[in-house]
């Protein structure tokens, strides 16, 4: 009893299948029926389409722009925290060896 494996579908193969529907005026029944997908995925990714424009289906493993500008920024700031850390606790260290 092994597990359905689950189909996977590319990029364009996508994009192509929502164009019939915003582009060439089928209804997602009648696209999900000839491409033999069905309608809740079909809807789903015409429905991504519509919100994100370009940026859907960014594929596997890869983030929208957006994503993966915050994530970027999230990591310079951590890293400039830690700089100011290490900066006060030297500034503290050297203050005390004065004394």
């Amino acid at each position: 009893m092994g597990r359905k494996k689950r189909k996977t579908y590319s990029k364009e193969f996508k994009r192509e299948a929502v164009k019939l529907i915003l582009e060439k005026g089928y209804t997602i029944s009648e696209a999900s029926r000839s491409l033999g997908i069905e309608y809740s995925i079909l809807r789903r990714w015409t429905v991504k389409v519509e919100q994100e424009g370009n940026d859907a289906f960014p594929g596997k493993g890869n983030l929208k722009p957006d994503d993966d500008e915050l994530r970027r920024l999230k990591r310079q700031l951590d890293r400039v925290t830690e700089e100011r850390d290490i900066l006060k606790k030297a500034l503290v260290y050297f203050a005390e060896e004065k004394k």
